[in-house]
Protein backbone atom coordinates (compact mmCIF):
# COMPACT_ATOMS: atom_id res chain seq x y z
CA UNK A 1 0.00 0.00 0.00
CA UNK A 2 2.85 2.49 0.43
CA UNK A 3 4.25 1.62 -2.53
CA UNK A 4 1.11 2.32 -4.14
CA UNK A 5 0.90 5.77 -2.39
CA UNK A 6 4.47 6.64 -3.05
CA UNK A 7 3.70 5.91 -6.83
CA UNK A 8 0.62 7.49 -6.98
CA UNK A 9 2.25 11.21 -5.02
CA UNK A 10 5.63 10.78 -7.90
CA UNK A 11 3.04 10.58 -11.24
CA UNK A 12 1.36 13.61 -9.67
CA UNK A 13 4.77 15.52 -9.06
CA UNK A 14 5.98 14.40 -12.67
CA UNK A 15 2.87 15.35 -14.49
CA UNK A 16 3.15 18.79 -12.70
CA UNK A 17 6.21 19.71 -13.26
CA UNK A 18 6.72 18.18 -17.01
CA UNK A 19 2.78 17.77 -17.95
CA UNK A 20 4.14 13.81 -18.73
CA UNK A 21 2.11 10.89 -17.22
CA UNK A 22 3.83 8.48 -15.05
CA UNK A 23 3.25 5.82 -18.53
CA UNK A 24 4.98 8.20 -20.88
CA UNK A 25 7.77 9.32 -18.79
CA UNK A 26 10.53 6.18 -20.21
CA UNK A 27 9.15 7.21 -23.97
CA UNK A 28 9.73 10.59 -23.50
CA UNK A 29 13.01 10.00 -21.71
CA UNK A 30 14.28 7.38 -24.05
CA UNK A 31 13.11 10.37 -27.03
CA UNK A 32 15.10 13.23 -25.05
CA UNK A 33 18.11 10.68 -25.24
CA UNK A 34 17.89 9.98 -28.85
CA UNK A 35 17.55 13.23 -30.02
CA UNK A 36 20.56 14.48 -27.41
CA UNK A 37 22.52 11.92 -29.05
CA UNK A 38 22.04 13.15 -32.20
CA UNK A 39 22.90 16.77 -31.84
CA UNK A 40 25.85 15.68 -29.74
CA UNK A 41 27.16 14.02 -32.24
CA UNK A 42 26.71 16.38 -35.43
CA UNK A 43 28.20 19.33 -33.03
CA UNK A 44 30.62 17.22 -32.13
CA UNK A 45 32.25 17.01 -35.91
CA UNK A 46 30.77 20.54 -36.75
CA UNK A 47 34.13 22.55 -35.48
CA UNK A 48 36.04 19.34 -37.23
CA UNK A 49 34.92 20.45 -40.39
CA UNK A 50 34.69 23.91 -39.75
CA UNK A 51 38.40 23.80 -38.53
CA UNK A 52 39.41 22.31 -42.01
CA UNK A 53 37.98 25.22 -43.95
CA UNK A 54 41.17 27.62 -43.31
CA UNK A 55 43.52 25.10 -45.25
CA UNK A 56 42.20 26.10 -48.36
CA UNK A 57 41.18 29.02 -50.16
CA UNK A 58 38.48 31.59 -50.49
CA UNK A 59 37.98 29.68 -54.51
CA UNK A 60 38.75 25.95 -52.88
CA UNK A 61 35.64 26.69 -50.23
CA UNK A 62 33.23 28.33 -52.43
CA UNK A 63 33.64 25.49 -54.83
CA UNK A 64 32.63 22.72 -52.04
CA UNK A 65 29.63 25.02 -51.08
CA UNK A 66 28.65 25.11 -54.95
CA UNK A 67 28.60 20.61 -54.44
CA UNK A 68 26.88 21.08 -51.12
CA UNK A 69 24.03 23.01 -52.92
CA UNK A 70 23.68 20.30 -55.66
CA UNK A 71 24.61 17.13 -53.58
CA UNK A 72 21.51 18.31 -51.47
CA UNK A 73 19.47 18.96 -53.95
CA UNK A 74 19.72 15.07 -54.94
CA UNK A 75 19.52 13.61 -51.09
CA UNK A 76 16.23 15.64 -50.71
CA UNK A 77 15.14 13.85 -54.17
CA UNK A 78 16.67 10.41 -53.58
CA UNK A 79 15.26 10.21 -49.74
CA UNK A 80 11.63 11.27 -50.92
CA UNK A 81 11.66 7.97 -53.33
CA UNK A 82 12.78 5.77 -50.60
CA UNK A 83 10.50 6.62 -47.89
CA UNK A 84 7.97 6.26 -50.51
CA UNK A 85 9.26 2.32 -50.52
CA UNK A 86 11.04 1.14 -47.65
CA UNK A 87 8.84 0.63 -44.32
CA UNK A 88 9.06 3.24 -41.85
CA UNK A 89 10.08 1.02 -39.27
CA UNK A 90 13.06 0.34 -41.12
CA UNK A 91 13.81 3.69 -42.53
CA UNK A 92 14.61 5.38 -39.49
CA UNK A 93 17.40 3.08 -38.25
CA UNK A 94 18.83 2.62 -41.35
CA UNK A 95 19.33 6.41 -42.06
CA UNK A 96 21.21 6.42 -38.70
CA UNK A 97 23.23 3.63 -39.60
CA UNK A 98 24.08 4.46 -43.23
CA UNK A 99 25.41 8.23 -41.74
CA UNK A 100 27.38 6.44 -38.86
CA UNK A 101 28.79 3.75 -41.26
CA UNK A 102 30.24 7.00 -43.75
CA UNK A 103 31.43 8.91 -40.64
CA UNK A 104 33.65 5.21 -39.77
CA UNK A 105 34.54 5.33 -43.62
CA UNK A 106 35.56 8.84 -43.28
CA UNK A 107 37.86 8.07 -40.37
CA UNK A 108 39.70 5.39 -41.89
CA UNK A 109 40.15 7.59 -44.59
CA UNK A 110 41.76 10.50 -42.83
CA UNK A 111 43.62 7.79 -40.81
CA UNK A 112 45.23 5.71 -43.97
CA UNK A 113 44.72 7.62 -47.33
CA UNK A 114 47.32 8.76 -48.76
CA UNK A 115 45.37 11.86 -50.22
CA UNK A 116 44.18 13.11 -46.72
CA UNK A 117 43.01 16.67 -48.43
CA UNK A 118 40.28 15.15 -51.18
CA UNK A 119 38.54 12.60 -47.88
CA UNK A 120 38.61 16.05 -46.05
CA UNK A 121 36.78 17.91 -48.87
CA UNK A 122 34.81 15.46 -48.87
CA UNK A 123 33.86 15.05 -45.45
CA UNK A 124 33.16 18.97 -45.40
CA UNK A 125 30.16 18.65 -47.89
CA UNK A 126 29.11 15.32 -46.83
CA UNK A 127 28.88 16.47 -43.04
CA UNK A 128 26.57 19.63 -44.62
CA UNK A 129 24.65 17.26 -46.01
CA UNK A 130 24.26 15.25 -43.03
CA UNK A 131 23.23 18.18 -41.23
CA UNK A 132 19.65 18.26 -43.47
CA UNK A 133 18.77 14.42 -42.12
CA UNK A 134 20.16 14.00 -38.87
CA UNK A 135 16.93 16.30 -36.93
CA UNK A 136 14.38 15.68 -39.86
CA UNK A 137 14.21 11.97 -39.71
CA UNK A 138 14.27 12.29 -35.75
CA UNK A 139 11.00 14.21 -36.12
CA UNK A 140 9.30 12.06 -38.41
CA UNK A 141 9.76 9.04 -36.37
CA UNK A 142 8.35 11.15 -33.13
CA UNK A 143 5.35 12.02 -35.02
CA UNK A 144 4.81 8.30 -36.18
CA UNK A 145 5.27 8.01 -31.63
CA UNK A 146 2.76 10.10 -30.20
CA UNK A 147 -0.58 10.92 -30.25
CA UNK A 148 -1.63 14.49 -31.28
CA UNK A 149 -2.86 14.73 -27.44
CA UNK A 150 0.61 13.84 -26.49
CA UNK A 151 2.74 15.98 -29.32
CA UNK A 152 1.96 19.44 -27.69
CA UNK A 153 2.58 18.46 -24.20
CA UNK A 154 5.99 16.48 -24.72
CA UNK A 155 7.27 17.98 -27.57
CA UNK A 156 8.50 21.43 -25.63
CA UNK A 157 10.57 18.54 -23.25
CA UNK A 158 11.80 16.36 -26.00
CA UNK A 159 12.93 19.12 -27.88
CA UNK A 160 15.46 20.29 -24.38
CA UNK A 161 17.60 17.34 -25.21
CA UNK A 162 18.36 18.84 -28.31
CA UNK A 163 19.23 21.75 -27.19
CA UNK A 164 21.67 20.14 -24.26
CA UNK A 165 23.36 17.85 -26.99
CA UNK A 166 23.99 20.95 -29.20
CA UNK A 167 25.72 22.44 -25.99
CA UNK A 168 27.68 19.31 -24.57
CA UNK A 169 28.47 18.10 -28.11
CA UNK A 170 30.84 21.26 -29.13
CA UNK A 171 32.33 21.70 -25.48
CA UNK A 172 33.16 18.23 -25.45
CA UNK A 173 34.94 18.49 -28.99
CA UNK A 174 36.73 22.00 -27.85
CA UNK A 175 38.08 19.48 -24.52
CA UNK A 176 38.67 16.34 -26.23
CA UNK A 177 40.19 17.60 -29.83
CA UNK A 178 43.75 18.69 -28.16
CA UNK A 179 43.75 15.24 -26.31
CA UNK A 180 42.70 12.71 -28.82
CA UNK A 181 42.89 14.95 -32.03
CA UNK A 182 40.47 15.90 -34.73
CA UNK A 183 40.24 12.18 -36.85
CA UNK A 184 39.39 10.31 -33.11
CA UNK A 185 36.59 12.85 -32.89
CA UNK A 186 35.12 11.48 -36.01
CA UNK A 187 35.21 7.94 -34.70
CA UNK A 188 33.60 9.10 -31.68
CA UNK A 189 30.76 10.80 -33.38
CA UNK A 190 30.33 7.89 -35.59
CA UNK A 191 29.66 5.53 -32.76
CA UNK A 192 27.26 7.58 -31.10
CA UNK A 193 25.07 7.50 -34.13
CA UNK A 194 24.72 3.74 -33.63
CA UNK A 195 23.36 4.68 -29.88
CA UNK A 196 19.84 5.43 -30.72
CA UNK A 197 19.38 2.21 -32.82
CA UNK A 198 18.49 0.05 -29.59
CA UNK A 199 16.76 2.86 -28.43
CA UNK A 200 14.77 3.20 -31.82
CA UNK A 201 13.35 -0.51 -31.44
CA UNK A 202 12.65 0.37 -27.76
CA UNK A 203 10.61 3.07 -28.73
CA UNK A 204 8.87 0.91 -31.62
CA UNK A 205 7.72 -1.36 -28.59
CA UNK A 206 6.57 1.30 -26.04
CA UNK A 207 4.44 2.58 -28.82
CA UNK A 208 2.00 -0.22 -28.58
CA UNK A 209 2.80 -1.87 -24.40
CA UNK A 210 2.78 1.38 -23.06
CA UNK A 211 1.44 4.57 -25.03
CA UNK A 212 -1.02 2.24 -27.03
CA UNK A 213 -0.20 4.59 -30.07
CA UNK A 214 -0.53 1.85 -32.27
CA UNK A 215 -2.89 3.40 -34.66
CA UNK A 216 -0.56 6.35 -34.68
CA UNK A 217 1.20 6.74 -38.03
CA UNK A 218 3.51 9.61 -39.74
CA UNK A 219 2.56 11.45 -42.59
CA UNK A 220 5.24 11.27 -44.89
CA UNK A 221 3.24 12.78 -47.44
CA UNK A 222 4.65 16.44 -47.48
CA UNK A 223 8.31 15.40 -47.35
CA UNK A 224 8.01 12.75 -50.12
CA UNK A 225 6.49 15.65 -52.52
CA UNK A 226 9.19 17.78 -51.40
CA UNK A 227 12.03 15.44 -52.30
CA UNK A 228 10.36 14.63 -55.49
CA UNK A 229 10.16 17.93 -56.78
CA UNK A 230 11.91 20.52 -54.82
CA UNK A 231 11.14 23.17 -57.56
CA UNK A 232 7.13 22.95 -57.74
CA UNK A 233 6.62 26.03 -55.89
CA UNK A 234 8.46 28.22 -58.21
CA UNK A 235 5.53 29.81 -59.93
CA UNK A 236 3.86 30.64 -56.88
CA UNK A 237 6.72 32.03 -55.19
CA UNK A 238 7.78 33.96 -58.66
CA UNK A 239 4.15 35.63 -58.32
CA UNK A 240 4.05 36.58 -54.81
CA UNK A 241 5.79 39.82 -53.71
CA UNK A 242 5.22 38.80 -50.22
CA UNK A 243 7.23 35.25 -50.71
CA UNK A 244 9.92 37.35 -52.79
CA UNK A 245 10.35 39.63 -49.96
CA UNK A 246 11.08 36.12 -47.86
CA UNK A 247 13.25 34.77 -50.29
CA UNK A 248 15.30 38.33 -50.71
CA UNK A 249 15.44 38.26 -46.94
CA UNK A 250 17.08 35.00 -46.49
CA UNK A 251 19.76 35.97 -49.27
CA UNK A 252 21.14 38.57 -47.48
CA UNK A 253 21.16 36.38 -44.37
CA UNK A 254 22.80 34.20 -45.63
CA UNK A 255 25.51 35.97 -47.90
CA UNK A 256 25.64 37.50 -44.09
CA UNK A 257 26.54 34.32 -42.39
CA UNK A 258 28.82 33.91 -45.89
CA UNK A 259 30.97 36.78 -45.07
CA UNK A 260 31.21 35.96 -41.45
CA UNK A 261 32.31 32.79 -42.23
CA UNK A 262 34.64 33.48 -44.78
CA UNK A 263 36.47 36.62 -42.71
CA UNK A 264 36.59 33.87 -40.09
CA UNK A 265 38.01 31.28 -42.05
CA UNK A 266 40.80 33.27 -43.41
CA UNK A 267 41.96 34.97 -40.13
CA UNK A 268 42.19 31.19 -38.51
CA UNK A 269 44.40 30.26 -41.17
CA UNK A 270 47.55 30.76 -39.37
CA UNK A 271 46.47 28.72 -36.26
CA UNK A 272 47.30 24.88 -35.77
CA UNK A 273 44.19 22.42 -36.94
CA UNK A 274 43.38 21.05 -33.16
CA UNK A 275 43.61 25.04 -32.01
CA UNK A 276 40.98 26.10 -35.10
CA UNK A 277 38.64 23.50 -34.15
CA UNK A 278 38.57 24.04 -30.05
CA UNK A 279 37.59 27.84 -31.65
CA UNK A 280 35.15 26.82 -33.37
CA UNK A 281 33.88 24.45 -30.82
CA UNK A 282 33.22 27.44 -28.60
CA UNK A 283 31.67 29.48 -30.50
CA UNK A 284 29.01 26.39 -31.24
CA UNK A 285 29.36 26.01 -27.41
CA UNK A 286 28.56 29.96 -26.85
CA UNK A 287 25.87 30.30 -29.73
CA UNK A 288 23.56 27.19 -28.59
CA UNK A 289 23.81 28.55 -25.09
CA UNK A 290 23.03 31.66 -25.60
CA UNK A 291 20.12 30.78 -27.68
CA UNK A 292 18.72 29.02 -25.56
CA UNK A 293 18.76 32.07 -22.96
CA UNK A 294 17.34 34.65 -25.31
CA UNK A 295 14.84 32.12 -26.23
CA UNK A 296 13.50 31.59 -22.81
CA UNK A 297 13.69 35.29 -21.34
CA UNK A 298 13.53 37.48 -24.61
CA UNK A 299 11.97 36.39 -27.83
CA UNK A 300 8.88 36.29 -27.32
CA UNK A 301 8.58 39.57 -25.23
CA UNK A 302 10.82 41.25 -28.62
CA UNK A 303 7.72 39.88 -30.72
CA UNK A 304 4.58 40.33 -28.72
CA UNK A 305 6.22 44.36 -27.32
CA UNK A 306 7.77 45.43 -30.18
CA UNK A 307 5.67 44.05 -33.49
CA UNK A 308 7.54 41.75 -36.41
CA UNK A 309 9.03 44.64 -37.71
CA UNK A 310 11.52 44.93 -34.70
CA UNK A 311 11.89 41.50 -34.26
CA UNK A 312 12.78 40.74 -38.39
CA UNK A 313 15.17 43.70 -38.11
CA UNK A 314 16.76 43.86 -35.27
CA UNK A 315 19.63 41.48 -35.86
CA UNK A 316 20.43 42.78 -39.19
CA UNK A 317 20.64 46.10 -37.65
CA UNK A 318 23.02 44.99 -35.01
CA UNK A 319 24.86 43.39 -37.53
CA UNK A 320 25.78 46.70 -39.16
CA UNK A 321 27.24 47.79 -36.39
CA UNK A 322 29.46 44.44 -35.91
CA UNK A 323 30.64 44.84 -39.36
CA UNK A 324 31.63 48.43 -39.05
CA UNK A 325 33.51 47.12 -36.05
CA UNK A 326 35.43 44.41 -38.06
CA UNK A 327 36.28 46.93 -40.91
CA UNK A 328 38.36 48.97 -38.54
CA UNK A 329 39.53 46.14 -36.70
CA UNK A 330 39.21 42.51 -38.44
CA UNK A 331 40.77 40.60 -35.25
CA UNK A 332 39.98 37.28 -34.27
CA UNK A 333 38.31 37.99 -31.77
CA UNK A 334 35.93 40.29 -32.88
CA UNK A 335 34.75 38.25 -36.58
CA UNK A 336 34.32 35.77 -33.66
CA UNK A 337 32.28 37.54 -31.45
CA UNK A 338 30.23 38.83 -34.46
CA UNK A 339 29.43 35.28 -35.12
CA UNK A 340 28.23 33.82 -31.57
CA UNK A 341 25.33 36.85 -31.89
CA UNK A 342 24.67 36.41 -35.40
CA UNK A 343 23.73 32.62 -35.20
CA UNK A 344 22.97 32.82 -31.47
CA UNK A 345 20.43 35.83 -32.84
CA UNK A 346 19.54 33.84 -35.75
CA UNK A 347 18.31 30.97 -33.66
CA UNK A 348 16.12 32.76 -30.87
CA UNK A 349 14.31 35.34 -32.77
CA UNK A 350 15.25 36.17 -36.55
CA UNK A 351 14.23 32.49 -37.56
CA UNK A 352 11.59 31.99 -35.47
CA UNK A 353 10.12 35.55 -36.61
CA UNK A 354 11.15 34.21 -40.05
CA UNK A 355 8.60 31.25 -39.55
CA UNK A 356 5.81 33.30 -38.57
CA UNK A 357 5.83 35.42 -41.78
CA UNK A 358 4.77 31.80 -43.27
CA UNK A 359 1.51 31.70 -40.62
CA UNK A 360 0.10 34.86 -42.79
CA UNK A 361 -0.53 32.64 -46.08
CA UNK A 362 -2.68 29.85 -46.92
CA UNK A 363 -1.73 25.73 -46.42
CA UNK A 364 -1.02 25.09 -50.39
CA UNK A 365 1.50 28.24 -50.01
CA UNK A 366 3.10 26.84 -47.40
CA UNK A 367 3.51 23.39 -48.85
CA UNK A 368 4.75 24.11 -52.35
CA UNK A 369 6.58 27.48 -52.09
CA UNK A 370 8.21 27.12 -48.75
CA UNK A 371 10.53 24.28 -50.06
CA UNK A 372 11.55 26.44 -52.90
CA UNK A 373 12.66 29.38 -50.10
CA UNK A 374 14.69 26.85 -47.62
CA UNK A 375 16.35 24.41 -50.03
CA UNK A 376 16.44 26.34 -53.53
CA UNK A 377 17.05 29.85 -52.26
CA UNK A 378 18.63 28.95 -49.19
CA UNK A 379 21.19 26.59 -50.21
CA UNK A 380 21.79 28.50 -53.26
CA UNK A 381 22.23 31.65 -51.70
CA UNK A 382 25.13 30.41 -49.69
CA UNK A 383 26.59 29.44 -52.99
CA UNK A 384 26.64 32.62 -54.49
CA UNK A 385 27.53 34.47 -51.65
CA UNK A 386 30.44 32.50 -51.19
CA UNK A 387 31.56 33.32 -54.84
CA UNK A 388 30.95 36.94 -54.18
CA UNK A 389 32.68 36.69 -51.02
CA UNK A 390 35.77 35.35 -53.27
CA UNK A 391 35.18 37.74 -56.22
CA UNK A 392 35.58 40.43 -53.61
CA UNK A 393 38.61 38.67 -52.09
CA UNK A 394 40.69 37.18 -55.08
CA UNK A 395 39.13 38.98 -58.13
CA UNK A 396 38.98 42.86 -56.81
CA UNK A 397 41.58 41.98 -54.42
CA UNK A 398 39.95 43.50 -51.37
CA UNK A 399 40.83 43.02 -47.83
CA UNK A 400 38.94 41.81 -44.67
CA UNK A 401 38.28 45.26 -43.54
CA UNK A 402 36.97 46.31 -46.97
CA UNK A 403 34.81 43.06 -47.60
CA UNK A 404 33.61 44.07 -43.97
CA UNK A 405 32.48 47.20 -44.99
CA UNK A 406 30.33 46.12 -47.73
CA UNK A 407 29.13 43.39 -45.44
CA UNK A 408 27.37 46.27 -43.34
CA UNK A 409 26.04 47.61 -46.62
CA UNK A 410 24.39 44.47 -47.18
CA UNK A 411 22.87 43.83 -43.60
CA UNK A 412 21.84 47.36 -43.52
CA UNK A 413 19.24 46.14 -46.90
CA UNK A 414 18.78 43.15 -45.20
CA UNK A 415 17.62 45.08 -41.69
CA UNK A 416 15.43 47.50 -44.52
CA UNK A 417 13.73 44.04 -46.00
CA UNK A 418 13.16 42.52 -42.67
CA UNK A 419 10.85 46.34 -41.32
CA UNK A 420 9.26 45.40 -45.05
CA UNK A 421 8.74 42.13 -44.60
CA UNK A 422 6.98 42.61 -40.84
CA UNK A 423 4.74 45.42 -42.18
CA UNK A 424 3.37 43.46 -45.06
CA UNK A 425 2.93 40.08 -42.70
CA UNK A 426 0.71 42.73 -40.52
CA UNK A 427 -1.19 44.06 -43.12
CA UNK A 428 -1.95 40.35 -44.38
CA UNK A 429 -2.39 39.18 -40.92
CA UNK A 430 -4.94 41.60 -40.54
CA UNK A 431 -7.02 41.06 -43.74
CA UNK A 432 -7.23 37.79 -42.89
CA UNK A 433 -8.59 38.42 -39.51
CA UNK A 434 -10.96 40.40 -41.32
CA UNK A 435 -12.09 37.85 -43.89
CA UNK A 436 -12.12 35.39 -41.26
CA UNK A 437 -9.62 33.65 -41.23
Amino acid sequence: MQDNRDSGAFGRLLKTSTKIETHEFGAALLSFGFVFILMAAYFMLRPVRDAMASDWSDVEVSTLWSMTFFLSLIAVTVYGAVISKVRFRWLVPGVYVFFAASFFVFYFGSTYATDTVLVDKSFYVWLSVFSLFHVSVFWSFMSDLWSREQAPRLFGFIAMGASVGAIVGPLSTALLVERIGAENLMLVSATMLLVPIPIIFTLARLKVSALDNEDVSADLGAQQAIGRNPFAGFSIFLTSPYLIGIGIFIILYVAIGSFVYFELKNLLADFSREDRTQIWAYIDFAVNSLTIITAMFLTSRIATRFGMPTTLALIPALIVIGMLVIAISPVVAVVAGLQVARRAGNYAITRPGREMLFTAVDRETRFKAKPVIDIVLYRGGDMLTAWAFTLLTTGFGLGLGAVAAVGAVIAALWAVTGVYLGNAYNRLASANIAAGQ
